[in-house]
């Protein structure tokens, strides 16, 4: 077995004192605090591909493991309104967990080439008809299809600062979709506590992409019971209302007044029995918020709030949508870490992105990629505690 390789980065903590009238005094002792990324062997898959898995740690404690299948999120642990480090998101402890069979569903992924829904797994690009694996209920393609990026295994490096680089090449006709395409995915682990992740992709042929991350949180901690009482607030007026299929019809409609309104804060258990139409099509959450947004820069997409342990969800992104999911489909049939039971709506997820089956609706943002462009795109979640 490779030995285990650490690189750690040294910093200098200064500690300061406040005088009575609150202002920070002259430093009164020195700390010094190390921030490390380390690389280790995480078994193979059962084509006998090497899995590695990085775990990163900031200044300030929190810590989280990624590996290079899937390029996912196994654990990521954040403070509490003590300060107690807690593992938010739902995952298995060994590789065995990832490629068993049936798959789990999508925890902690990169999901793509293109993720969510495209409606009866077709769309045209450029006058040429392209069909997809049809994986969701046998009717449209979901998540990349049968064997989408979740399930490969990228090529890991350190990159600069407190930072993992993960790199994929999609080839043409992979899953149906046109063109050679290079993505790269960076996480970097802030000294913000910020899980920030940039992402890159380029083609040789036309194509379309949406890449984001498919991590399911619980901020009270993974597998602590439901996520009903966790506090969430979407900064969106408008979603994209589905059908019974899940794909989005091409309307955007307004949020006001119905169960979708979360422009002030609301419980996730408050409204999701609502009988609402779109609600019973998704068996709770699991919709395409489009968001507020005024300019290019990173803006605020949602917070969620942890009432017992005091934590903290940010969401900054320059994606035009996300979609939130409240774990409908968890039944207790999958034991995680430390042998905890996911059941039903123990975990939400944030995805950002453009909107579901943007190939077939030519009124949404779109998903389009051109040889010699870039899709870019950046999404942060931001951890604190109240």
């Amino acid at each position: 077995m490779a030995p285990v390789r650490l690189f750690p980065i040294v910093i200098l903590a200064v500690i300061l004192t406040a005088g009575c009238g609150g202002s920070a005094t002259a430093p009164t002792k020195e700390a010094a605090v190390t921030r490390t990324i380390k690389s280790e062997p995480w078994g193979k898959t059962a084509a006998g591909d090497a899995v590695e898995l990085y775990t990163l740690t900031n200044s300030k404690g929190m810590e989280a493991r990624i590996t290079t299948y899937g390029a996912i999120v196994v654990s990521l642990k954040a403070p509490d309104r003590t300060g107690a480090m807690g593992d938010v998101i739902n995952g298995f402890d060994s590789i065995d967990g990832y490629v068993q069979q049936p798959p789990p569903p999508y925890f902690g992924a990169i999901v793509g080439r293109y993720g969510n829904r495209i409606g009866k797994g077709t769309f045209t690009l450029d006058g040429k008809l392209y069909t997809l694996a049809k994986n969701d209920n046998g009717i449209n393609h979901l998540h990349g299809g049968l064997r989408g990026f979740d399930k490969m295994v990228w090529k890991g490096k350190e990159g600069a600062g407190q930072s993992l680089e993960l790199t994929y090449m999609s080839k043409d006709g992979e899953e149906g979709y046109p063109g050679n395409l290079t993505a790269t995915v960076t996480y970097t682990l802030t000294d913000n506590n910020e899980l920030k992740i940039d992402y890159l992709a380029t083609t040789d042929k036309a194509t379309v992409v949406n890449l984001t991350n498919h991590s399911y949180f619980n901020l009270a901690g993974q597998g602590e019971g439901d996520v009903l009482g966790h506090m969430v607030t979407i900064n969106a007026d408008k979603f994209t209302p589905v059908d019974k299929g899940l794909i989005p019809t091409g309307e955007l409609k307004d949020v006001a007044g119905g169960p979708l309104d979360f422009r002030t804060a609301h419980a996730i258990g408050e409204r999701i029995e609502d009988k609402d139409q779109q609600m019973v099509y998704g068996g709770g959450y699991d919709h395409n918020w489009v968001l507020n947004r005024t300019g290019p820069e990173l803006s605020l997409a949602a917070k969620v709030t942890e009432p017992k342990t005091g934590r903290v969800l940010e969401v900054w992104t320059l994606e035009p949508g996300l979609q939130f999911y409240t774990g409908n489909f968890l039944d207790g049939t999958l034991h995680g870490k430390g042998g905890k039971v996911y059941t039903k709506r123990s975990a939400f997820c944030m995805e950002t992105q453009h909107y579901p089956d943007s190939p077939n609706k030519p009124s949404f943002p779109t998903t389009e990629l051109k040889p010699g462009a870039k899709y870019q795109t950046t999404t942060i979640y931001r951890f604190s505690a109240m």
